[in-house]
């Protein structure tokens, strides 16, 4: 064997090659042979399949190096020698080796992994079922990268779909609970970049409770000052994003109805419907999806009034009415059961129902305290006699049903109240003639207001709305100006003009839900839709 490896040309041993070289072939021979079984076994071929040397396939570059010898330069190609370190080999088998080590075509064995048709394609399969002894070669180490980048996407889909990333920081590993208490600490800016890393993420970061302390110092986000969740079925981010329009005063504005003639209309929201008077009659509509248009027919009609109703409210599944007539209105609201009945001298400016009670205020100057109940129904429990006529009232929730004290002492004269809330059994808002939104607190003192807010144009304030917690909403005496408060500063945020000078009108009524602020006017119902500006 040795003296056939030196009968050899010169570029199949190399120049120099000595003795030792010599005896290594045999070694590195053997070490061939046990590579070639390996690989055999691995693809589950045998004699005839297609792992085997005899199904004509190129031999294993690792026998073709020995075969050349350790002293093989560039442009060495097999020659006799490398037939016989092949030990044994059928002469088939050694003539494809020395065919496809005369395909080189670079220096040593790179041009063999550039080699390019169907057999390249075997010999990658071969090397990767090899495992890392036989993925040797740019061209099987650019193979076994692919399988290896291949199967880890595989995992991280795998993984990334059960829940977590597959990767990422370490901070992802974290236990849940853990890593929403790291997160409640972002704010909203902060949150919305990290939805924007992967899917998981984004869904990590829409839970309600990394945006309810958010929603809680935000607009109108439907928490209340206490904490309560007003609007439990709308996700808080979704909430949260429709505040930061009430915040720059981002909305859009348009129409729902028109009358032919002036109107002081009032109104109220019950769930997905809309309740507004017009002259003597109260009729409810229904909102689209959108919340900013109605159906323009209207799902029922209460009438009973002689005159215009000047105001009414929604409790326990009956509609509560005050007329110019002087008299009281009580209305079903999915029957056509109707009754009314005299209660004051003059026009009843207001009213209020609340735990089976009714308290009405009039121009006589008498608030009056009734029953609900059907056995006594207009009949007059109470009668608290004033100095002034009565032009707004609110029943506490304690629901006491006695005058429990007057609110202020050094209100100059004119400075009526026409519009008031409580947002707790201690607190309370008014506003009317004197252009201011007042703050009380009965716990701190009845005699003077704990906050104040001006209306910045010197105009009456109509009406007011609150969302429990930091926005205030007002309406105005000249051309239908809604102004947004931020109770947290001493100025108004926003202003909205809804009508021009010459059909210049007071805003009689606001209301607003999350997405939608509803204004009535002397000839227009207006809504500003900040959901979509």
């Amino acid at each position: 064997m040795g003296s056939q490896g030196r009968s050899g040309s010169p570029g199949n041993g190399g120049p120099g090659e000595g003795e030792a070289g010599e005896a290594r072939k045999p070694q590195e021979g053997r070490a061939a042979r046990e590579k070639r079984r390996k690989g055999k076994a691995r693809a589950g071929g045998g004699p005839g399949g297609r792992g085997s040397g005899a199904e004509g396939k190129p031999a294993p570059r690792d026998a073709q190096a020995a075969a050349a010898g350790p002293g093989a330069g560039p442009g060495a190609s097999a020659g006799p020698g490398a037939a016989a370190a092949g030990g044994g080999r059928e002469e088939a088998g050694a003539s494809r080796a020395v065919r496809g080590a005369e395909r080189s075509a670079g220096p040593g064995e790179e041009a063999a992994g550039r080699d390019d048709g169907p057999e390249r394609g075997l010999r990658a399969g071969r090397r990767e079922d090899a495992g890392p002894e036989g993925a040797q070669g740019p061209g099987g180490e650019a193979g076994a990268r692919l399988a290896g980048a291949g199967a880890g996407a595989e995992a991280e889909e795998e993984e990334e779909a059960a829940g977590r990333p597959a990767a990422g920081p370490a901070l992802w590993r974290l236990p849940e609970e853990l890593l929403l208490l790291i997160c409640s600490y972002l704010d909203a800016r902060a949150l919305g970049r990290l939805a924007q890393v992967c899917r998981w993420l984004r869904r990590f970061t829409g839970c309600d409770l990394l945006w309810r302390r958010i929603a809680r110092a935000s607009l109108n986000s439907g928490f209340t000052r206490l904490g309560t969740d007003l609007m439990a079925s709308i996700p808080v981010k979704e909430r949260v994003k429709v505040s930061q329009n009430w915040r720059l005063g981002r909305c859009r504005e348009g129409i729902l109805l028109k009358w032919r003639c002036s109107q002081m209309p009032w109104m109220q929201l019950e769930g997905d419907s809309l309740y507004i008077s017009q002259a003597n009659f109260i009729l409810a509509y229904k909102f689209r999806p959108d919340g900013a248009s109605l159906n323009r027919r209207p799902l029922g009609v209460f009438a009973g009034h002689d005159e215009d109703v000047c105001h009414f409210v929604l409790a326990n599944s009956h509609i509560i009415s005050a007329g110019g007539d002087g008299k009281i209105g009580v209305h079903k609201i999915h029957s056509t059961f109707t009754v009314k009945y005299s209660a004051h001298e003059q026009e009843v400016n207001c009213v209020d129902c609340k735990g089976g009670i009714i308290v009405s205020g009039s121009r006589d100057r008498t608030a009056k305290v009734w029953s609900l109940a059907s056995g006594r129904l207009g009949q007059c429990l109470h009668t608290i006699q004033t100095e002034d006529r009565v032009w707004s009232i609110a029943i506490s929730p304690l629901l006491s049903g006695q005058l429990m004290t007057h609110l202020g002492s050094d209100f100059p004269p004119g400075a009526g109240v026409l519009d008031l809330m409580y947002e707790s059994p201690f607190t309370l808002l008014t506003c009317g003639y004197d252009t201011y939104i007042r703050y009380w607190d009965l716990r701190a003192s009845v005699r003077k207001c704990v906050m104040e807010w001006e209306e910045p144009h010197d105009s009456t304030l109509y009406c007011l709305q609150t969302d429990g917690n930091h926005l205030l909403a007002t309406g105005s005496s000249y051309y239908g100006v809604v102004r947004l408060w931020d109770r947290r500063q001493r100025a108004c945020l926003h202003a909205f003009p809804l009508t021009s000078t010459p059909l210049s009108s007071p805003v009689y009524c606001l209301r607003f839900t999350t997405k939608h602020l509803y204004a009535a006017l002397s000839y227009n119902l207006h809504v500003l839709d900040f959901q979509n500006p």
